[in-house]
């Protein structure tokens, strides 16, 4: 279904003749939620941060700049011309095998994610953390406690870390 709707979507920009630096400006004016910068600075002077997302790196970019440039495991988009013509993605269920991996290594791994396709990454992961999630999700996963704000994640991060 993903792969489905991932060449939908890319057809669709071709159509329209909607090219990548169309989108990355767009999302150029996007700015990162109140706080996350702050979080996020905080934390990687406390600990390594890597982000694990499903988006792409080409569409990350503009964001991770505002954020000094984190550390995003992510899939790849295949661009010509400037043009998106496929994408790549790294794994299936990158996010659990990346935890996974670094579990392997005798990392001791955190995690925090906000919705379903984060479950499997959550439960790998020593700790894991909801955020912002919506009712159903933390309803249906009450072993991750679940926070609203960033200020309370890191509370129960730095916790974590004794």
């Amino acid at each position: 279904i993903r792969d489905r709707l991932m060449r939908y979507r890319i057809e669709i920009l071709d159509r329209h003749g909607i090219k990548l630096s169309d989108i990355q400006h767009v999302i150029g004016t996007l700015k990162p939620l109140p706080g996350g910068k702050e979080f996020l600075d905080e934390l990687r002077s406390l600990v390594q941060v890597i982000i694990l997302s499903d988006t792409f790196e080409q569409f990350a970019q503009p964001l991770l700049r505002q954020l000094n440039w984190p550390t995003l495991f992510c899939h790849r988009l295949l661009v010509a011309n400037d043009r998106i013509t496929g994408y790549e993605l790294r794994q299936p269920g990158q996010k659990q095998k990346s935890v996974a991996a670094l579990k392997s290594l005798n990392y001791h791994v955190i995690s925090a994610g906000d919705s379903y396709n984060d479950t499997a990454m959550l439960g790998e992961a020593n700790v894991g953390f909801l955020i912002h999630a919506p009712e159903k999700v933390k309803a249906e996963f009450p072993q991750f406690p679940a926070v609203e704000s960033h200020a309370e994640l890191l509370k129960l991060i730095k916790a974590a870390l004794g």
